[in-house]
């Protein structure tokens, strides 16, 4: 978007901030009804990966995957198109986002692991047409406000000496800071995962990750005059979006724990293992009988990691709106060199990974 760098903290930032209000206001609503929903998960999760991959900013990766979604929810479009629709969405997003070095060159996406592994080829002459057509399903505006556009100037106004972290007051605000700035990175990356945050409006989602991102940090007030000055959104009307980023927060925790615990517990048995190989015949024989009297012992525990507690109303789940229409169908013309199907299976992408 062509704004100042770090615009949050000049002297228009108080104006930039209404516009980009104003502007989210006029966002066309999503009514959840692609016919490929069920694929959603994957091409977010895809365009997240390579993003980072080619360092490319998160209002880039959060632009991408909002025009994605908001094309799949207008367009009947055929699975063996996703791809090149995906990878369109990102460029233009780059295009419009980030400098001009920085924007991904057809032969980088090409080279991809997840172009050659589905033997896929894309041309200058395809990015083009769906370009085209995707600018004209716009009407060439891009300018869409995402959470990643408000979450920086709500982070000015995160972390204060006045609150009180854990019950205590605040000892160390610049190692806070860096924990709030890590934690909102993360429920932003959660918002993107599953569209019924599209439901919201971006300026919440990106309040909402400040306000749960208070809460995993356990620090108090919940949310603070200044906040909500600052957002002009009270605690009650982020509580909806901030109970389902926590929800996928404690099952990202619990997922890490489990996959922690489980490596702890391999590299047990391959210590154990190791040590047993390197003893000698001889040694091994003093040893058992030295033990003979504890053959049997117990296991050691591994201690679990400790869930944060939150508010006992949280529910689970976000539910979606709305149904496929046929005459809202649009068929794509354009064509691409597919040489597979795209009835693959996929390991989803947990936050933590990428």
């Amino acid at each position: 978007m062509e704004l100042e760098e770090q615009w949050w903290k000049g002297q228009l930032a108080v104006d930039i901030h209404q516009a980009l209000r104003n502007k989210e206001v006029k966002l066309t609503p999503y009514k959840s009804q692609s016919p490929q929903l069920n694929l959603r998960r994957y091409f977010a999760d895809l365009l997240a990966i390579i993003s980072n991959h080619f360092c490319l900013c998160p209002t880039t990766r959060h632009l991408a995957i909002y025009l994605l979604d908001l094309f799949m929810d207008r367009c009947n479009i055929s699975v063996q198109q996703l791809h090149v629709v995906a990878l369109s969405c990102l460029l233009l997003a780059s295009k419009f986002e980030e400098k001009e070095e920085c924007v991904p060159k057809l032969e980088q996406l090409n080279s991809l692991g997840c172009m050659t592994n589905m033997n896929l080829a894309l041309s200058k002459q395809n990015l083009l047409q769906m370009e085209l057509l995707l600018l004209e399903t716009f009407q060439w505006n891009l300018c869409l406000p995402t959470a990643a556009h408000f979450i920086d100037y709500y982070l000015t106004a995160a972390v204060h000496t006045s609150d009180v972290h854990n019950g205590w007051p605040m000892v160390c605000l610049e190692k806070i800071k860096v924990y709030m700035h890590k934690y909102s990175d993360y429920f932003l990356e959660v918002s993107l995962q599953d569209h019924g945050f599209l439901n919201y409006a971006p300026s919440l989602v990106a309040a909402a990750c400040i306000a749960a991102s208070r809460a995993v940090l356990r620090l108090s007030p919940p949310w603070p005059t200044r906040l909500h000055c600052l957002t002009d959104y009270t605690w009650d009307s982020l509580l909806s979006c901030i109970e389902n980023l926590l929800i996928a927060h404690d099952n990202d925790v619990k997922e890490a724990s489990k996959q922690k615990i489980q490596l702890q517990v391999q590299q047990s048995s391959q210590t154990s293992f190791s040590i047993h190989s390197a003893t000698s015949p001889q040694a091994q024989i003093e040893q058992c009988a030295s033990t003979s009297n504890n053959c049997l012992s117990s296991a050691t525990q591994i201690p679990g990691y400790m869930l944060p507690t939150f508010s006992s109303s949280i529910q689970a789940k976000i539910t979606t709106c709305g149904h496929f229409q046929a005459n809202v169908a649009m068929p794509l013309t354009t064509s691409v060199d597919v040489k597979s199907a795209m009835n693959i299976s996929y390991n989803r992408t947990l936050c933590f990974e990428r």
